[in-house]
């Protein structure tokens, strides 16, 4: 029973307060004290309120597309809840389970949208293989955040840059100008969001000096607007590349003529625009 015992305390030590390697640049237990970083916590809210609007917006896409859509704003969710665990206890259970639900929602991401053309030749346009693939990457990752967590965020922040490249990429070869408009707003956010995520980690004393140390919240509001951007429109293309026969069309919320709204796709088919019945 000795292992039993050793395991069990190594596990305990994982879940207590600050036992995570990773201090971020707010100082910790000002505004609470039983909240370690509150700032960093309660900025997380963006991805607790916006999903499930967006899963109403998504419905018919859901229904006539492709059903996963869902499975991506709730992934969202579980980050926030993993991020605002994480950051109201710096322990490394938090840690990890913020980190791993981000890698399983560029997991997920990446096996619904990524094009078909982009395929390896071994996959044969075979969309379930490549989702298998999605599936041993993420489980593969899941593991070796496990082993290295320290250096998990910094791996997690390079799949972005593939990403905002793949983004830039599709829009333009999309002839929409609305949808040129939004690329260019989620890669800008996603950019602010980068300078804040770097700013906080590397160039934390002089931020502090100047009475603001809080820009890894204002990440969590950058990066959450342009990972469901990135979505929307990634939702937009999937329809272009996987059924052409549909039409989407980029929709704003709650006024479609305002185009700093919650940005969704509707689908037209036979001339009926299904979110008309939302």
């Amino acid at each position: 029973m000795f292992w039993y015992q050793e395991f069990s305390d190594i596990m305990w030590a994982t879940l207590q307060p600050g036992s995570s390697p990773i201090d971020w640049c707010e100082e910790n237990y000002t505004f609470s004290p039983i909240i370690a970083e509150f700032v960093n916590t309660f900025s997380n809210v963006l991805f607790f309120v916006l999903p499930p609007l967006l899963m109403h917006l998504f419905k018919p896409y859901g229904q006539i597309i492709n059903p996963g859509i869902h499975l991506i704003w709730t992934l969202l969710i579980v980050v926030g809840l993993s991020s605002a665990y994480f950051h109201a206890t710096l322990s490394l259970v938090g840690q990890l389970l913020d980190e791993v639900a981000i890698l399983w929602v560029f997991s997920a991401a990446f096996s619904m949208f990524f094009p078909r053309r982009f395929f390896p030749n071994f996959i044969n346009n075979d969309r379930k293989l490549f989702t298998l693939g999605g599936i041993a990457f993420g489980i593969i990752g899941t593991f070796l955040a496990i082993i290295h967590p320290a250096v998990n965020a910094f791996a997690l922040m390079l799949l972005g840059i593939p990403s905002v490249i793949l983004l830039i990429h599709e829009v333009r070869r999309d002839k929409n100008e609305r949808i040129h408009r939004l690329g260019v707003r989620c890669a800008s956010v996603w950019f602010v969001a980068v300078f804040c995520w770097i700013n906080d980690r590397l160039l934390c004393e002089a931020w502090s000096a100047i009475k603001f140390p809080y820009l890894h919240g204002l990440w969590h509001i950058f990066i959450f607007i342009a990972s469901y951007t990135a979505c929307v429109l990634f939702a937009y293309f999937s329809v272009r590349e996987e059924k052409p026969e549909e039409r989407a069309v980029l929709r704003y919320w709650p006024k479609n003529d305002f185009e700093l709204g919650i940005p969704y796709v509707s689908i037209k088919t036979a001339q009926v625009d299904f979110n008309d019945k939302i």
